[in-house]
């Protein structure tokens, strides 16, 4: 669950005013890390968004996050297990745990403060602001450098209206962190995290390798066909 947090709380930070599909590709690296004498080996994902006027869709790996707000629905889907679970708008994450996660729900919630740098960065053909992002869960400081753009043929102060507050909810942020996250103005092209979790250093890089405008693949805005419906969310299964 936590590569999918991370997936949202980066790519989402898009905008919309369209007269056609934005698709936005990204890649994502993870790198190695040793906690408690196991290893995860480093990895890397590719990350696919798709934004309309009411609908934003956003996978990365095996998981994807659907928010339709002309059904008034949030979803996220699992392709490895092909499992989903949908919640009603406004998003209240804590009814999406099962009942053995549910008294971890308070540890769960994160708080965040933007700040930003000043500095400027062309990268790729955007032209970007940088900002430092500093998220706190269980006690634990995540720092993030951002940079990102304005420089779109969409407008994100729209696409920000409607889709930040159940982006940054589904990330368990608070109220005050969501007025935080709004500090940051544009789409999100790069981002270079670094924490330390029980003497472990941890380290991720995501990076918009693609912004385009073409026709959407078709049913990418609803659950995939024969996935099962389920009433919580797959703790296991959402933490590849």
């Amino acid at each position: 669950m936590k590569k999918v947090i991370t997936g949202i709380a980066i790519v989402a930070m898009a905008a919309l005013s369209l007269s056609a599909d934005v698709y936005i590709k990204s890649k994502t690296h993870t790198d190695a890390v040793t906690m408690m004498g196991q290893t995860t080996p480093a990895s890397d994902a590719i990350g696919e968004a798709w934004l309309s006027d009411n609908v934003f869709y956003n996978k990365t790996g095996d998981n994807a996050v659907l928010i339709d707000l002309a059904k008034n629905t949030f979803m996220m889907i699992n392709y490895s297990a092909k499992t989903y679970v949908e919640s009603p708008l406004p998003l209240d994450m804590t009814k999406l745990l099962p009942p053995e996660a549910a008294a971890m729900a308070a540890m769960l919630v994160r708080t965040a403060t933007v700040t930003p740098s000043g500095e400027t960065k062309k990268i790729g053909t955007w032209n970007c602001q940088g900002y430092t992002q500093t998220v706190t869960v269980m006690g634990m400081p995540m720092t993030t450098k951002i940079w990102a753009t304005t420089d779109l043929p969409f407008d994100w102060a729209k696409f920000s209206g409607k889709f930040l507050p159940a982006v940054t909810k589904s990330s368990f942020l608070d109220d005050a962190s969501i007025k935080e996250m709004a500090k940051i103005k544009g789409y999100m092209i790069s981002s270079e995290t670094n924490a330390e979790m029980m003497g472990a250093k941890i380290h991720v890089t995501i990076d918009v390798t693609e912004i385009s405008t073409k026709t959407a693949p078709a049913g990418i805005y609803s659950a995939p066909a024969g996935f099962t419906k389920t009433a919580a969310l797959d703790m296991n299964a959402f933490r590849r």
